[in-house]
This record gives structure tokens, sequence and C-alpha cells, in this order.
């Protein structure tokens, strides 16, 4: 998904786009109705220009000249028309052409037909097309009185293009100015918005980093300005604020609770054991008050794993941390798994180095992730399959690999198999029976957390399922 960067860019470019073509279009037509007045006004002033020249010498004869007389007057203006740059075509007052200018001469056949024809509509000015020319032409006629008994008039015409700096050219400025206006805008909206943006991410890098309420102590940077993103980080700080009391609230219950748990519940066992010893006792209360044992012990074992995960929440699960040998543990797990998987015929495999491997750790945890880990496995290894457990020294660290042939976890459940209280489908285990809560795993990435390390699961369905914990070399936190 695109981020919000890039949509503000992409749409300030759209609207600079639009804008630039909105403004180009403007500028071309009013630059192209600004040529047209220019170019009438300079084939006036060429025609007026001309006029005067013919009524000047005109003054010399002192009087009109009658029709079809042949005008030496148009001998002595002549190169005066010449000089002009653009087409000049004189006819007399009965529209017959009598002069052309230096330029007007290179009209021959059609071409002058168009001129003729152009000046036959009576219109004041007007375009036409020449033959052999690759615009069209704007054209002005101008009156010339005072020199027959009747007025007669000029021709005056020239490329549209003539003007200097006209609509095309102006256009084909724009195209290529255009996409360099257009290139860097897009380069300074980026810039823009990505200072906008700025505190924004930073919000999103704090929130990020409050993965699980151990940071809800955390709190976004208010930025200074008042805006949108100030009310923003102050929202979400209020919200933060109410969930830190929550969840402070329910670890604090969590924790009071498995505390006030443990003496009723050893009350109960140590009942129900001593109704266990009396010879009085029938086989079928015996059975009965064995379920019960059971079951203390199952809710006793749930009570003191809420209770540490509530003591690790709040920071008090102190870890008695000294240098141990870890091929000890993983020996010990070892001879553990092997007799929990003899009767169901599962082979358990170990290998561990032979020189000593000593770690910073505290026994009793190590122990506990240990028996979580190689337990699981027998749960969920079928009948005749085997367990391997295996350490591996690798220098700056140590690793822990316990793995089975299992039917392993769907990929759907690997994101979530640390969660509390989470379990896979009963039927995946090989008994069909779920003895645990769900907390053995998350109380398993606690301790190899709190040990300053991480632990990995690596499962394939029908394939069986990994489990490496990696553990660092350096002295371990203190909860």
């Amino acid at each position: 998904m695109p981020s919000i960067r890039g949509r503000l860019t992409f749409w300030y470019a759209v609207a600079l786009l639009a804008t630039l073509g909105a403004f180009g279009a403007a500028l071309y037509f009013e630059r192209r109705r600004s040529a047209q007045r220019e170019l009438d006004e300079r084939l006036s002033l060429e025609g007026n220009l001309a006029a005067q020249y013919f009524l000047g010498f005109q003054r010399q004869f002192g009087r009109t000249l009658r029709p079809g007389e042949n005008p030496k007057l148009l001998n002595l203006v002549g190169g005066y028309l010449d000089g002009i740059r653009d087409y000049i075509v004189v006819f007399d007052p009965d529209r017959a052409p009598i002069y052309r200018n230096a330029t007007a001469k290179t009209l021959k056949g059609e071409a002058l037909s168009q001129v003729l024809l152009a000046f036959a509509t009576e219109e004041q000015r007007g375009v036409v097309r020449i033959a052999g020319e690759s615009e069209p032409f704007r054209y002005a006629q101008v009156p010339l009185p005072g020199i027959w008994d009747r007025a007669a008039s000029f021709f005056v015409a020239a490329p549209i293009g003539s003007v200097p700096f006209g609509a095309e050219q102006l256009l084909e400025a724009m195209l290529v100015i255009a996409p360099v206006v257009l290139l860097a805008s897009l380069g300074l909206g980026y810039v823009l918005a990505d200072t906008t943006l700025r505190p924004l991410e930073g919000m999103v890098d704090e929130l990020e980093a409050i993965t699980n309420g151990e940071n809800l102590h955390r709190r976004v940077v208010v930025p200074q300005a008042a805006d949108e993103l100030a009310r923003l980080s102050a929202t979400m700080n209020r919200m933060l604020t109410r969930l830190e009391e929550s969840f402070t609230s329910l670890r604090r219950f969590t924790a009071d609770a498995s505390h006030e748990l443990k003496t009723p519940l050893m009350v109960l066992r140590a009942g129900v054991e001593r109704a266990m010893t009396d010879p009085r006792a029938s086989t079928a209360a015996l059975q009965a008050l064995e379920e019960v044992l059971q079951e203390i012990h199952r809710m006793s074992e749930l009570v003191d794993n809420l209770l540490t995960l509530a003591r690790a929440d709040e920071g008090r699960a102190i870890l008695a941390v000294q240098p141990q040998d870890l091929r000890d543990l993983v020996s010990e797990a070892a001879e553990t798994a092997g007799i929990l998987g003899e009767v169901p015929g599962i082979a358990v495999r170990i290998e561990v180095p032979d020189a000593p491997v000593v770690l910073a750790m505290d026994q009793s945890r190590i122990r506990q992730l240990l028996l979580n880990l190689v337990t699981n496995a027998i749960k969920y290894t079928p009948a005749g399959g085997r367990v391997s457990l295996g350490l591996v020294d690798q220098g700056e660290a140590v690793a822990i690999i316990v793995g089975d042939n299992g039917p392993g976890i769907p990929a759907a459940d690997l994101p979530h198999i640390f969660d509390r209280f989470y379990r896979v489908d009963s039927a995946r285990s090989r008994t069909g029976e779920r003895a645990g809560a769900g907390l053995g795993l998350a109380i398993t990435k606690w301790i190899a957390e709190a040990h300053g390390g991480t632990i990995t699961v690596q499962s394939r369905p029908g394939r069986g399922t990994v489990f490496t914990v990696t553990l660092p070399r350096r002295a371990a936190a203190a909860g």
C-alpha cells in the first residue's frame, strides 16, 4: 500500500499539473489574442504610413488622378513601399490591383487570386491562407483617399507568426519549461510532505515499540506546533495512560488472586492426601480422591504459572543468576523426556558438546524452560516417533534446539503460539488431550527473554516442529 507521503506527492502533482494546464491555456489564448491585436495594429500602421507617402507625393501634382491614368506617383512611392517587409497591394477605386511592393511581387497565380478573393470580401480585417505558405496570414484593408476622385485601398498582410514571441512560440516555451517546473515542484512537494509527516513517523515508531503491556509507560512526543499532529499525540498519550492503568489493575488482580489461591489449594491438597491415607476409604472413594488430587495439582500449576507471569509483568520476578554448565540441565531434560516417552515408544536423542558450556543463568528457570519444551515435544509426537534435544556452543551465544517429528503447527497458528492461553487444535497432540492451559510457551518465552535471549519456532504440517532458544553468554537481566 502506498504511503501517505507518496499519495500526497501524487495528488500534489495532479493538482499542480491541472493548475499549470489551466494557467498555460489561459496564457496561450490571451497571448494569441494579444498577438492578433498587435499584428492588426502593425498592419494598420503600415497601411497608414504608406497612405501618408502617397498623399505627400500627390501634393506635387496638385490634383487628383483620373481613373485609368498611369500614376507616375506609384513609381515615386514604390521605393518606400518596397522597404516594408509585409505584403502590400494597392487597389484603385475600381478594386483593380495597380501596385505590389517587393514582398507582394512574390505572389503569383493561385496565391494572388487568394489575395484578391480576400480583398473582395470587403472586410477590414481577416485571415487568408496563401498557397505555398505554411501558416495563415492576417490582413487589413486601409483606405487611401485623395488620390483619385474616389477612395482607393491598401491590402496589407503578414504571417500570423511574424509577431515576436507570439502564441506559438509561447506554447513551445511552455512545453519546454513545464516538465522542469513539474519535476522541481514534485521534489519540493515530496520534501515538504516528508517534513510535515516526520513527526507522524516518530509516533508510528513509538507505537510499534509498545508491542505488549510491558512498554505502556512509553509516551509519544507531542510536537510543539499546536496543530492536528499535536492533538493526535496528546490523544494517543491519554489512551496509553488509560491502557497502562487497565493493564496495571489486571496484573495486580492476577498476582493477588494467584497468591490468595495458593493457600486454599494447599489446604485442599493436604486434606485430600490425608483422606487417601484412611484405611477405611473404599476403592471408589480413593479413585474419586485421586481425580480430585490431580485437578488440585493442575490448578496449583496454573496458579504458579499465573503468579510467575504476573510478577514478570511487574518486574518482580528476580533471577538467581550463577555460572552453570548447561550440559547438565540439557541431559537432565533429555532424561525426563526419555521417561515420558517410554510408554508410547518415543525415542529421545541428545547431542551436547564434549567441552563444558558455562552460562550465567538462573538454573531453576532454565530447567523450567527445558521441561516445557520437551514435554510439549513428547505430547505432540506420535507413538514410535522421535524427539531430539541439542546444545550448540556458538561462541558468543548458546543455542538449545528441541525438535520432534510430530504433525507440526499450521502456519496460521505459528504467530500466536507464544501468546498466553493460546492453544492449538487438541487433535494434533498424541493423546488428544491438553493438560496445560496455554501458559507453558508464554513462560518459556519470558525465561528466554529475561536471560537476554530469544526463542523461535519452525514448523511445517506433517514435518514436525523445531524450537530454538538462543542465550547470550553475557549476564542475564534481573527481571
